[in-house]
């Protein structure tokens, strides 16, 4: 058995002992479901009837009770019974009693009982107790959740923990969410003053100047490098009409997503995705198969009504930009076209100090459109794409978008976190004469439909920016920092050296401040270094008015020592860095 196969059973069982604990604890709670998770598990609680409710308080008294629970070394007691038997056993517990209700006939009922505590369960379990380290768990938090999440249903109370095989994984997993805090983008983009978001306009981010310059700096990145690999950029409308959206399918798929505004009677929508509106650039004019493959890409700006609830800072927002492009191609260019889209996938990557890559290939969801035999087509065609590429990848059965099966390329950061950001997407569904009609004439002189593929590599350009802030913890590598260098007088008397540099400093396109104010050296050192985290730091003195040199200060990260430099040397050294997108000082 694998690793994370037997934690997860490890996890599973250990949400029973939780829900035990709980039941001795607070008499009247009604149990509902406690599934594992990454990293733990969780378990559904309605307390309504309950002596008095949990809250983060009691985490310590409800810990200590699953310790003795562990301690009995009970055994995990499978038990198969009828629905009737089901029903009964259950019949004080109405959340299980619905769930063997919708049970299929013929179902297999089970049950799992541990130190006189049963549960519905299919398991597996571990075997007794004992294989569950009483140190090695801990209660995390509490967050409300609908029954099988419906609005409409009761609201549960959801108590999450995490849980790990032994105490030094548990120590090590704490450790990094201590880490992971320091770095939170919302802190730090305060901190830095990058960014802020109104909680009167949720989901919509103001970008102050210190972050708009990261931001445009990785926009003009990738429209360099996109123009590089064949692509033509575009932009399109960000209000297009009802009727486009129907044809598209968006309206049936995805309407609850969309803003819907109306003039003149007529009904339009914010677009959420930039699809339609490349193939209405396709459609523009006849096209040909000695146009394709055709590459649009496109920095749109979308908008989606995202639940508020699921709105977190820069990384879940309702306004974004996408570094997004569409490739109009035949079937047959399909796999070369994939594989030339992860090669310049993993360049950018690189660049921005990602290596580690996984690949998760997403299958037909059961809401789709098209035909079975169509999808199996646009499938063969991506694994084939893949094997091409030389990339192996995970299966996510029902997983892709309504309208084609995609690959998801998921990151890992300085922390071992996992991001999911570039995507490509096979699309048969939205060039067909049953939704747009793009067609183009092919070498027999008859129209075709063209595949259409749909990729991103950052995905959006916030969410993207919101873990290169947390990745980096602030201190950007140099060709991404929103103050490259910061020249420091040792006092007023050097001001004019100071602007001269800095006027050099700017003029070769290195981003510079000078800082003239009358605070002393000390005081403006300590800005730079904790609020911009400037990489560079110039002291100019006597001695380097003299030289014509600066005293450069390595940001401390960078282990490196201070050096003393000719100006147009600091320069050199400094182009060198951004041109080739250097991760480090």
């Amino acid at each position: 058995m694998a690793v994370d196969e037997k934690l997860q059973i490890v996890r599973h069982s250990c949400a029973h002992v939780m829900a035990e604990a709980v039941k001795h604890l607070f008499p009247g709670t009604k149990i509902a479901i406690g599934p594992a998770i990454d990293n733990g598990f969780y378990y559904d609680f309605d307390f309504t009837t309950a002596t008095t409710k949990l809250t983060e308080d009691d985490f310590g008294a409800v810990e200590k009770e699953m310790r003795k629970i562990l301690a009995t070394g009970a055994e995990f007691v499978r038990k198969e019974v009828s629905k009737e038997e089901a029903l009964k056993l259950f019949a004080d517990e109405p959340y299980k009693l619905e769930l063997i209700n919708d049970l299929p006939e013929g179902e297999t009922i089970s049950t799992y009982e541990q130190d006189g505590y049963l549960d519905l369960c299919r398991g597996p379990h571990v075997a007794t107790t004992k294989e569950i380290n009483g140190q090695a768990f801990k209660l995390d938090k509490i967050a409300g959740a609908y029954w099988r999440g419906d609005s409409n249903r009761p609201m549960l109370t959801r108590v999450y923990a995490l849980c790990f095989e032994k105490p030094n994984d548990l120590k090590e997993y704490l450790a990094m969410l201590a880490e992971a805090e320091k770095r939170d983008h919302r802190k730090l983009g305060t901190e830095m003053d990058l960014f802020h978001v109104d909680s009167e306009n949720p989901g919509q981010v103001y970008w102050h100047p210190n972050g708009w310059t990261i931001y445009t700096t990785m926009q003009d990145y990738m429209r360099k490098m996109v123009r590089r690999d064949g692509y033509q950029e575009v932009n399109t409308p960000a209000i297009m009409p009802r009727t486009l959206w129907e044809r598209s399918g968006h309206w049936d798929h995805y309407q609850r997503n969309m803003f819907i505004t109306e003039s003149e009677k007529r009904l339009f929508a914010i677009k959420p995705m930039n699809c339609p509106g490349a193939l209405e650039i396709f459609k523009s004019r006849q096209r040909s198969y000695k146009d394709l493959p055709l590459r649009l890409a496109e920095f749109g700006h979308d908008v989606r009504n995202e639940a508020s609830g699921t709105l977190h800072g820069v990384m879940r927002v309702r306004g974004f930009v996408q570094d997004d492009a569409h490739i109009l191609c035949t079937e047959e260019q399909v796999g070369a076209e994939v594989a030339k889209f992860c090669k310049l996938l993993k360049n950018v990557y690189h660049d921005f100090g990602f290596d580690e890559l996984v690949v998760k290939f997403s299958t037909m969801p059961e809401d789709h459109v098209g035909d079975l035999a169509t999808w199996e087509r646009a499938e063969k065609a991506l694994a084939d794409a893949c094997h091409e590429a030389g990339l192996n990848y995970e299966i996510q059965p029902g997983e892709g978008a309504f309208y084609g099966p995609k690959l998801e390329f998921k990151l890992y950061d300085c922390l071992g976190r996992e991001w999911q950001c570039g995507t490509i997407q096979a699309d048969f569904q939205l060039p067909s004469a049953e939704r747009l009609d793009a067609t183009y004439i092919g070498a027999d002189n008859q129209k075709h439909h063209p595949v259409m593929l749909h990729r991103a590599i950052l995905g959006s350009f916030e969410r993207f920016l919101g873990i290169l802030i947390e990745n980096f913890a602030g201190a950007f590598p140099t060709w991404l920092a929103f103050e490259q260098a910061a020249v420091v007088p040792v006092t007023n008397d050097f001001d004019d050296y100071a602007k001269e540099v800095n006027d050099a400093l700017l003029a070769a396109d290195i981003r510079s401040n000078a800082y003239l104010s009358t605070d002393n050296m000390r005081s403006k050192i300590k800005v730079i270094t904790k609020e911009h985290k400037t990489p560079y730091i110039l002291i100019v003195g006597e001695n380097e008015k003299k030289e014509r040199t600066v005293s450069v200060r390595f940001r401390q990260s960078s282990g490196l020592e201070q050096k003393t430099m000719k100006l147009e040397d600091f320069i050199a050294y400094v182009q060198d860095k951004v041109n080739t997108h250097f991760v480090g000082i």
